[in-house]
């Protein structure tokens, strides 16, 4: 249920952002288009997370309606110039960039289609929740068109690019459970059950000490793509700083005075 939820945007709002005590919840609010992604929603989107408050640990992004995002609006590419179309990327490079590397992790609750430009702004998260509902397709070969806001970087990590290649030839569409399995989702729930696990989870990333979200939402993905020898030296070097910050060595006085709660599977 919502900590008393603080609706920051009205119903006008294309992304509505509502406070729960630590937690913020970003819902893409155009169902009538099956949440496809214009400039707009974009834009709105960046602001959004531009704008939370400093109360706010740990971010839940979801789509209003039947569907988390059909993808990309394609009108908006019938005029655009190569130059246009460059800048209408970096656009969508900009905003991700501000979700993926930001200040606070976010889960993502991905329902009906995640497709095209779903499925980029889906990868841009760093826990996925699946409802049975969802399905996953990249169908740019269909509309003649390539992947434009980073999803043949970031979805080509998560699943491989031999994957993603099959996918955009033939438009090969997998259901929840398949993109569990492939690693496109983290959790799989029964629909409607997918905000409820994404709060639980924002919350229990909230409670985490900020340096060590910090480590791992920005030294991980650095790490991943460094040669095993500096990646040892970069872990080390972000290891020493968040263990020395004075709430990290709290914890760990809490845990060896065995007042803090230990590993348990579940």
């Amino acid at each position: 249920m919502p900590l008393n939820p603080e609706i920051i945007d009205d119903a006008s709002r294309q992304v509505q952002v509502a406070i729960e005590g630590p937690i913020a919840v970003l819902t893409l609010n155009r169902p009538a288009k099956r949440n496809a992604l214009s400039l707009k929603v974009i834009g709105e989107l960046n602001a959004a997370f531009e704008a939370l408050p400093v109360s706010v640990k740990a971010v839940v992004l979801n789509g209003n309606g039947e569907h988390f995002s059909a993808g990309l609006d394609l009108s908006e590419l019938a005029a655009l110039s190569p130059a246009e179309g460059v800048m209408h990327s970096r656009v969508w490079y900009e905003a991700f960039d501000k979700i993926q590397f930001g200040k606070r992790p976010v889960v993502c609750v991905m329902h009906g289609a995640v497709v095209g430009g779903g499925l980029e702004l889906a990868s841009v998260a760093h826990v996925r929740v699946a409802e049975d509902s969802a399905y996953f397709g990249l169908p740019e070969g269909q509309r003649g068109i390539f992947l434009g806001g980073g999803g043949s970087v970031r979805v080509t990590k998560l699943i491989g690019f031999s994957r993603v290649t099959e996918m955009m030839l033939t438009g090969h569409v997998y259901n929840a459970a398949e993109g569990l399995q492939l690693g496109l989702a983290h959790h799989l729930v029964a629909d409607g059950q997918g905000l409820a696990k994404a709060r639980e989870l924002a919350l229990r990333m909230a409670a985490n000490a900020p340096m060590s979200n910090f480590a791992i939402m920005h030294a991980l993905p650095l790490i991943a793509e460094q040669p095993m020898v500096h990646g040892l030296m970069t872990e080390a070097l972000i290891a020493t700083i968040t263990q020395s910050e004075p709430e990290a060595r709290e914890r760990v006085e809490a845990f060896l005075q065995k007042r803090a709660g230990k590993v348990l599977p579940g």
